[in-house]
C-alpha cells in the first residue's frame, strides 16, 4: 500500500514522484520502460521563452528540472537579453544522454521513493475515488492518491505520410485501454497531436554553409542553489539556417501527403509549434523560416533540425531536408514523424490539479492538454504537493497569477481549457514584469517554506539574499552624487551626459542610460551579479512594478468573493445562457476565476456578484 502512485516517468511524472517522496509520502513511480525516465523525444532543450522562467519557479519550490539542467547541459544563453526584464528567459541545449541519467540518478537516491516498471491500463476505483492502478498484467496495486503524467502514451499513433503505427514515442508501446477506462469513469476524453523534425547524422552536414549560434559569455545557472558546471568557452555551437523557395515548392506539392493534410491526422496540433508544412500553409507570405541545427548529445552523432517538424513521408522528409542550404548530402538517421493521443478536458481539473469527478486522482502534464517538458514538470510538482496536502488534510497550494507562470498556467487550463496542446508564452501572463527570470526565488521560495518543500538552509538564503538588497538600496539611497573632478571624469569616459546638481545614486540609477555597472564606478559594491541585477532591475522599474501591483489588488479583492460551492446556477435569474452554461461546468472557485471564463461577460458577472451578496452575505 502506498501513500501516492504516479504514473509516468516523464518530467511530470519525476517531479510529482519526488517531492512527493521528500514530503515523506511512501512514493511508487510507476513507468512503462525505467530506461525513458526523463526522456527528451522531441528537442533535447530546457527553458526558453517563458519556458525559462517556469523552470526557475520550479526550482524556487524545491523541484529538480534547474539542478539537472545546470548539470547536463552543453549550451545555455538568455534569449531576449536585449530587451526588458519581464521578457528575460533562459535556455540550455542539454545532452539526451546525460539529463535522463542524471534524474534518473536523483530519483534513486530519494528516500521513500520506489520505481516501478509496468504498463497501466486501468485504476481501481469506489465510491468515485481512486484506490489504487491496474497494470497490464493484472497487478491491483493500493495507493491513498494516484498521479497520471502519461505523456503521449494514451493510445498514441505515430504518423509518417499515410503510415499509422500504434505507439509512444520511439515506437515503445502505448497504453491501450487507460483513456478508454477514464472515459468509462465519467473523463471527457480529447484526441491532441504534437510531432518532431527528423535527425541528421553530423558527418553528413556542411557546416560552413550555416550561421554559428554560440552560448552567451556570461555564467548562467537554471537553480538558486547551484554554482556553473560549465567553461563558457566550450560550449557547443548551434547553427541557423532558413527555409528558401525551393523548400516551400516540394512541401506545397506534396501536402496532399502529409498526415496532417492528406486527411490521416484526427488530433489537434500546436498553434504555437507548427509543423513546417503548417508554417508554409498559415504564412504563405513568408519567403523563409528560420531553423535550427542542434546537436542532441555529446555521445553520438546525431543533429535535431529544430523549426522542421513534419508528417511527410520519407522520400519528400529526404526532399526537403536536401533542399536546405548544408544538408544538400544529408543523411537522416530519423525520420521526422506526427504523434496523436489521447487527453483529458482540463476543465474537469480543480485548481489543485485533483480530477473533479474522481476523488484523490491527479493529473500532470500532456493528459491534461499542455506541451512543452517544463510545462509538465510544474503541474507534476503541483499535483505532488497537493497529493501530499491532501492525505495530511492541508489546503492545497494553488499559486495565483500574479505569483508564478505555474500559477497562470494552470489557471488558464482550469478556467479556460483548451482544444489544442497548451504553450506558455510571456503574453499569457498580465503580470508578467512581476514574474521575472531572476526573482522567482523571491516570489515563490518562503511559499515553499510554508509548503515544507524548501528546507531551512535554502530558506535562511533566501532571507539573507533579502536583506542584502534592501541594505544595497538603503546605501543607494544615502549616497550622494559627488560632482567631484574625478567622478566628471568617469561619466565622460562612459559617455554619458554630467549631471548638473548632486543627486542620489538611487535616483541617478534610474536613469535609463545608467547602469548597476557604473554605479560600481562610483561606490564599491562587492555583492554578487545576480543581486545587484535585482537591485538595478527593482530600482529602474520601481514605478511600472507599483503599478503592476495597482493592478494585483483589483483582481486579488475579485479572488477573495469566493462562490460556494453548493451554488445552483440556475437560481440565478438573468443570465446570459452561455454564461450559465460555462459556470456550471467549470464551478469558478471565486469572482476573479468567474471573471476569466470565456462567454461570462461584466454584466454575467454583475448579475452574479449582486445575487452573491443577497444570498450569500459575499
Amino acid at each position: 500500500m502506498y501513500d501516492l502512485i504516479v504514473v509516468g516517468g516523464g518530467h511530470a511524472g519525476c517531479e510529482a514522484s519526488h517531492i512527493a517522496a521528500v514530503l515523506g509520502l511512501k512514493t511508487a513511480l510507476v513507468t512503462a520502460n525505467i530506461k525513458n525516465i526523463a526522456d527528451m523525444p522531441c528537442n533535447p532543450a530546457i527553458g526558453g521563452t517563458a519556458k525559462g522562467i517556469i523552470v526557475r519557479e520550479i526550482d524556487a519550490l524545491g523541484g529538480l528540472m534547474g539542478i539537472i539542467a545546470d548539470k547536463s547541459h552543453f549550451q545555455i544563453k538568455m534569449l531576449n537579453n536585449g530587451k526588458g526584464p519581464a521578457v528575460r528567459s533562459l535556455r540550455a541545449q542539454a545532452d539526451k544522454i546525460t539529463y535522463p541519467q542524471n534524474m534518473l540518478k536523483a530519483l534513486d537516491e530519494t528516500e521513500n521513493l520506489t520505481i516501478i516498471e509496468g504498463m497501466v491500463e486501468d485504476l481501481i476505483i469506489e465510491n468515485n475515488t481512486v484506490k489504487g492502478i491496474i497494470l497490464a498484467n493484472g497487478e491491483r496495486i493500493s495507493a491513498q492518491t494516484v498521479v497520471l503524467t502519461t505523456g503521449t502514451y494514451l493510445k498514441g499513433n505515430i504518423l509518417i505520410g499515410s503510415e499509422n503505427n500504434p505507439g509512444g514515442p520511439h515506437g515503445e508501446k502505448r497504453s491501450n485501454h487507460l483513456s478508454d477506462n477514464l472515459k468509462k469513469y465519467g473523463l471527457t476524453i480529447q484526441r491532441l497531436k504534437t510531432g518532431t523534425p527528423p535527425r541528421i547524422k553530423k558527418e553528413s552536414i556542411d557546416f560552413t554553409k550555416m550561421h554559428p549560434e554560440n552560448g552567451d559569455d556570461k555564467y548562467y545557472t537554471f537553480s538558486f542553489d547551484t554554482k556553473p558546471l560549465y567553461k563558457i568557452n566550450d560550449q557547443q555551437k548551434c547553427y541557423l539556417i532558413y527555409t528558401n523557395e525551393n523548400t516551400h515548392n516540394i512541401i506545397k506539392e506534396n501536402l496532399d501527403k502529409s498526415a496532417m493534410y492528406g486527411g490521416y491526422v484526427t488530433g489537434i496540433g500546436p498553434r504555437y509549434c507548427p509543423s513546417i508544412e503548417d508554417k508554409i500553409v498559415r504564412f504563405a507570405d513568408k519567403p523563409r523560416h528560420q531553423l535550427f541545427l542542434e546537436p542532441e548529445s555529446l555521445y553520438y552523432d546525431e543533429w535535431y533540425l529544430q523549426g522542421f517538424s513534419t508528417s511527410m513521408p520519407r522520400d519528400v522528409q529526404e526532399k526537403m531536408v536536401h533542399s536546405l542550404p548544408g544538408l544538400e548530402n544529408a543523411i537522416i538517421t530519423k525520420y521526422a514523424y506526427a504523434i496523436e493521443y489521447d487527453a483529458i478536458d482540463p476543465l474537469q481539473m480543480k485548481p489543485s490539479l485533483e480530477n473533479k469527478i474522481i476523488e484523490n486522482l491527479f493529473t500532470a502534464g500532456q493528459i491534461n492538454g499542455t506541451s512543452g517538458y517544463e510545462e509538465a514538470a510544474a503541474q507534476g510538482l503541483i499535483a505532488g504537493i497537493n497529493a501530499h496536502h491532501k492525505i495530511k488534510g492541508v489546503e492545497p497550494l494553488i499559486l495565483k497569477r500574479n505569483e508564478a507562470y505555474i500559477g497562470v498556467l494552470i489557471d488558464d487550463l482550469v478556467t479556460k481549457g483548451t482544444k489544442e496542446p497548451y504553450r506558455m508564452l510571456t503574453s499569457r501572463a498580465e503580470f508578467r514584469l512581476l514574474l521575472r527570470h531572476d526573482n522567482a526565488d523571491l516570489r515563490l521560495r518562503e511559499l515553499g517554506y510554508k509548503h515544507g518543500t524548501i528546507d531551512k538552509v535554502r530558506y535562511e538564503k533566501l532571507t539573507t539574499k533579502i536583506s542584502t538588497i534592501n541594505n544595497i538600496k538603503n546605501i543607494l539611497r544615502n549616497t550622494n552624487l559627488s560632482l567631484s573632478k574625478e567622478t566628471k571624469e568617469k561619466f565622460t569616459q562612459a559617455n554619458l551626459e554630467i549631471p548638473t546638481s548632486s543627486v542620489s545614486l538611487y535616483l541617478l540609477l534610474k536613469r535609463p542610460e545608467i547602469s548597476i555597472d557604473f554605479i560600481k564606478e562610483l561606490i564599491p559594491l562587492d555583492y554578487d551579479n545576480d543581486i545587484l541585477e535585482e537591485v538595478e532591475i527593482e530600482i529602474k522599474y520601481e514605478g511600472y512594478i507599483a503599478k503592476a501591483y495597482k493592478e494585483v489588488e483589483k483582481m486579488l479583492k475579485l479572488e477573495e468573493k469566493i462562490i460556494p460551492e453548493d451554488i445552483d446556477y440556475n437560481d440565478i435569474l438573468n443570465l446570459a445562457s452561455e454564461a450559465r452554461q460555462k459556470l456550471e461546468k467549470i464551478r469558478p472557485k471565486s469572482l476573479g476565476q468567474a471573471a476569466r471564463i470565456s462567454g461570462v461577460n461584466p454584466s454575467d458577472l454583475s448579475i452574479l456578484s449582486v445575487y452573491l451578496k443577497k444570498k450569500y452575505n459575499k
